[in-house]
Parts: structure tokens; C-alpha cells; sequence
């Protein structure tokens, strides 16, 4: 793996307590960066900030709820108000709950509207803000494949996810001239505590996820957290300085927009 330096920088983070966001966390400090976490458990908080600190560098917890815009935005204030900028933000927090369009209601639709998308646009309003000041900055907006279209048991959450989609767009191309930076990755099917806890809800256990997700990835295996943790760190970094308004897909090779199937050709869900 590449090794980028991200001393001095400080990198807010949603959703930084657990999964992907709690494992990249750790990598940024490893890096040298100082790393703001923005969630609700403060216990998890206390461990991941313990783990930040272990490497030499600052970590700071922000409890923030995501369904207050005010408390998105106090998230920035307060890694500014510690660290004096913010040079990056990565998005991570999500949910993704069943939510067929014939029967999604309207609770599930607006906690998913909310957490996914209504919350970053306020993070990213905010991180926007201190990054202008600061010169510039990189900002990173967790996607998924369902964007484009999703299953069918995922209609909220794929439009979720298309939005966010057009929200890193147009920040790429209208805060551009401010040297602030917008990416929009998409991870694969990764058996995060989330997407674990939703299968055995399901009467699925972990092991048979893995062995139906290695039957439609084409390259044989569900994606681990660990498989983001380079193209992570090379956002984050100057030598990403150019890398603005792309969509990077990190599936290996799946992708819901298109139908896949099994040996027996029945569609994999």
C-alpha cells in the first residue's frame, strides 16, 4: 500500500465510531493527521479517540445527532474551534434499512432521507465554510452502487445515495475555485456490523452472506473494510490534488445497476 503523508491536517469524520469510519479513523492518525469524530456513542467514541491518541497525534469526539442540521454544523465548529481549520471530511454515517418503493413509509423514508442525505448537506455546508478559509480541502461522500437504481428492497436508500451523488458534483464544480475537492466512493457489499445485524434480522447468518455476496461480486469475495483504506488515504492527500469530481467504484466489479444472477438464474438480492 502507497504511504501519504497527511501530517497537520485535520479530517472530520461522520459516523467515525464504528465500521469503515471508526478503521479509517485510525489510519488517518497513523498518517499523521488530528482526526474529528462526529457520532452518538460516546463509549465507542472514547475507545476510537484512545486508538487516535495511540499514534501520536490529537483526536476529538463531537456528540452530534445527525437528524439536527444544527448539530452538523456545531461538529465543524467545534474541530474549529480545537484545531483552528478543517482540510477535510470525510462522510461516512448512513443507514440502510428495507424500504421497497410499493411499501417504504414514511418514517423509514425520512430517517433515511435524513441520516443519508439531509445530514451531509450540512456537513458539507459547514466543512465547506471552514475549508474556503483554510484554502482548501478535501471532501469525501460515502456512496454505493444502489445510486444507480439499487434492489428493490433499497429504493430509499438507493435514492439516497443518488443524490449524494449530485451533491458532490456540484460541489466539485462550484467550489472548485477554492481548491476544495469533492469525490464520491462508492463502497461494495461489506459485511459491516450494520449490514451483518439487517441479515441475521433476516434469518441469515454472516457466513451465508459471505457465501451468497461471493456468488455475484465477480472478483469472488465480499469487500473487507480494509480494502478502502488506500484510495482513502489518497483522497485525503495533496497527491489528490487534481482528483475532483469523480465517482470511484470500489466493488469488485459488482454493480446493482445491472442484473445480476446466479447458476440457477435467479436474481441474488
Amino acid at each position: 500500500m502507497a504511504s501519504y503523508d497527511l501530517s497537520g491536517k485535520v479530517i472530520v469524520i461522520s459516523g467515525g465510531t464504528k465500521g469503515v469510519g471508526r478503521l479509517i479513523a485510525a489510519e488517518y492518525a497513523k498518517a499523521g493527521a488530528r482526526v474529528v469524530i462526529g457520532g452518538r456513542d460516546e463509549a465507542a467514541a472514547k475507545k476510537a479517540i484512545e486508538e487516535i491518541e495511540s499514534f501520536g497525534t490529537e483526536g476529538l469526539f463531537v456528540k452530534t445527532d445527525l437528524l439536527k442540521a444544527a448539530d452538523c454544523r456545531n461538529l465543524f465548529d467545534e474541530a474549529y474551534k480545537k484545531f483552528g481549520k478543517i482540510d477535510g471530511f470525510f462522510n461516512y454515517a448512513g443507514v440502510t434499512p428495507v424500504s421497497p418503493l410499493d411499501t417504504c413509509d414514511e418514517e423509514t423514508f425520512d430517517l433515511v432521507m435524513d441520516v443519508n442525505f439531509r445530514a451531509a448537506f450540512f456537513c458539507c455546508q459547514q466543512a465547506i465554510k471552514y475549508m474556503r478559509e483554510g484554502g482548501g480541502g478535501s471532501i469525501v461522500l460515502t456512496g454505493s452502487p444502489h445510486a444507480w437504481g439499487g434492489e428493490k428492497d433499497r429504493a430509499a436508500y438507493a435514492c439516497s445515495k443518488g443524490v449524494l451523488m449530485t451533491l458532490m458534483e456540484h460541489i466539485a464544480k462550484n467550489y472548485g475555485e477554492d481548491k476544495i475537492r469533492c469525490n464520491y466512493l462508492a463502497l461494495g457489499w461489506t459485511p459491516t456490523d450494520g449490514e451483518v445485524a439487517l441479515r441475521v434480522s433476516q434469518g441469515s447468518s454472516e457466513e451465508e452472506l459471505r457465501r451468497e455476496a461471493a456468488k455475484v461480486i465477480p472478483i469472488g469475495r465480499m469487500n473487507e473494510k480494509t480494502d478502502y483504506v488506500g484510495i482513502l488515504l489518497y483522497l485525503m492527500s495533496d497527491d489528490a490534488f487534481m482528483m475532483s469530481g469523480s465517482t470511484l467504484m470500489t466493488t469488485g466489479g459488482w454493480w446493482i445497476g445491472t442484473s445480476v444472477q446466479n447458476k440457477n438464474n435467479a436474481t441474488i438480492k
